[in-house]
């Protein structure tokens, strides 16, 4: 059975303004990707968005309301980086039911992968860095809430550190959070995660390999988690515009068949999102995110 694919024309379906820093076509044209190279139709799967009741799980409910509201400070919205709209709103609840259906998917079958996801600057009270609401902390409290036995890793390895997820989690023990991400990088105020790997400007992939198969052996013996929640944000890449590390485009592919290898070889669901990557060279950034593509594929047709 193929690895699912979730995936909603939504995600790319947002106005903003010309040359926003954000590129929100990378959706559409990572799906177009999969499809050129062999994605089978049974592969796809179209997520629901979820209801702000499911938010509140995670989020604070005046946060909620003043997000539901347009009623968020201005300043303070400032750090959000998008426009807001009634069409942001809808794709963010898409994006965060993509999450969930990913990680039920995962546990279901093994892996799945989303093609979006990975918005760890949510915190419960308040949004920022493109980041109104935390699908991974959304899709965690999801599986445990659902089984009370589930002990679920959140293994980040976007090169921004995941600052939400770690303070909406910091006293739940069934919920285990890991950032590697670089350490002068956003957010320059750090969050304290279970684990957190700072990396130096220009770190190579020896280097990054050899800490991220450290850190994920030691996390997995440490705790057996019976979900990894993998953020595999290509923003790592040494073409990026916001990144400032040093990792090939064979170094991201290696870092993700590595990750989905090892949860494999545990017995470990592994659910994916594709995280951040922020080249205006849409052409690049798209091979780049294509690699845990490339990965899911040798990993589970081997």
């Amino acid at each position: 059975m193929p690895v699912p694919f979730i995936y909603h024309p939504r995600y790319s379906q947002l106005s903003l303004p010309p040359r926003h820093r954000y590129p929100i076509d990378k959706y559409r044209l990572l799906r177009q990707w999969a499809v050129e190279h062999g994605a089978q139709q049974e592969q796809w799967v179209k997520p629901t968005p979820i209801d702000w009741a499911k938010v509140k799980t995670c989020h604070s409910p005046n946060y909620v309301r003043q997000l539901v509201n347009n009623r968020i400070d201005r300043k303070e919205w400032r750090r959000v980086g998008f426009p807001w709209s009634e069409q942001l709103l809808l794709r963010t609840l898409t994006s965060a039911g993509g999450t969930i259906k990913a990680a039920e998917l995962a546990v279901a079958s093994g892996c799945a992968i989303h093609f979006s996801g990975g918005y760890h600057h949510a915190h419960k009270d308040w949004g920022s860095g493109f980041c109104l609401v935390n699908d991974l902390a959304l899709a965690a409290r999801h599986i445990i809430d659902q089984d009370s036995s589930a002990k679920v890793l959140i293994f980040d390895t976007d090169v921004h550190q995941g600052d939400g997820t770690a303070t909406i989690f910091s006293k739940e023990p069934r919920i285990i959070t890991c950032s590697v991400h670089g350490k002068s990088n956003f957010p320059f105020v750090k969050s304290r995660s279970n684990v957190d790997i700072e990396l130096e400007k220009n770190t190579t992939d020896d280097e990054y390999l050899a800490v991220v198969r450290q850190t994920l052996g030691d996390l997995i013996r440490v705790h057996q988690p019976s979900l990894i929640l993998y953020d595999a944000g290509v923003d790592i890449y040494q073409k990026d515009e916001l990144g400032h590390l040093a990792i090939s485009l064979n170094g991201i592919f290696d870092r993700d068949k590595m990750v989905l290898t090892m949860a494999r070889d545990h017995g470990i669901a592994l659910a994916a999102v594709i995280g951040g990557g922020y080249q205006r060279n849409l052409t690049r950034l798209i091979r780049a995110h294509a690699q845990l593509l490339r990965a899911s594929y040798h990993v589970w047709k081997a």
